[in-house]
């Protein structure tokens, strides 16, 4: 192990920003199951409309695509968030590992998960 990735070369400021961007990690994968089942509502709802539904069927389908829908932008709007979160502490977290040593690329591509794990 390099002395740049050597568990007593990540600052605790390093290690917390890490732990957070971990945390927002997992948050993006639930805003994906989210964005998952939002589409595949979209989808049933969307089947039902061919070969045609009975007329009185076609306002429920209208509900069932719109509240899905809705749910589908919501999600899209929680993850862009995110984006921007994790963005700014990613940012930040290279910071702190390039005062603490490590070149511009090992910060790149240091591995938050491992990163975020208390030091020995």
């Amino acid at each position: 192990m390099s002395a740049a990735t050597d568990d007593r070369a990540v600052p605790a400021h390093a290690r917390a920003l890490a732990g957070r961007l971990s945390a927002l990690f997992g948050r993006d994968v639930e805003i994906v199951k989210q964005l998952n089942d939002a589409h595949a509502r979209l989808a049933r709802a969307n089947a039902q409309l061919y070969p045609g539904p009975a007329p009185d069927a076609l306002q429920h389908v209208h509900w069932q695509i719109h509240r899905a829908f809705c749910a589908y932008q919501h999600a899209c709007e929680q993850r862009r968030q995110l984006a921007v979160e994790v963005g700014e502490i990613a940012q930040q977290l290279a910071d702190a590992l390039c005062a603490a040593g490590w070149s511009a690329q090992q910060a790149r591509h240091a591995n938050v998960h491992q990163l975020a794990e208390p030091a020995p």
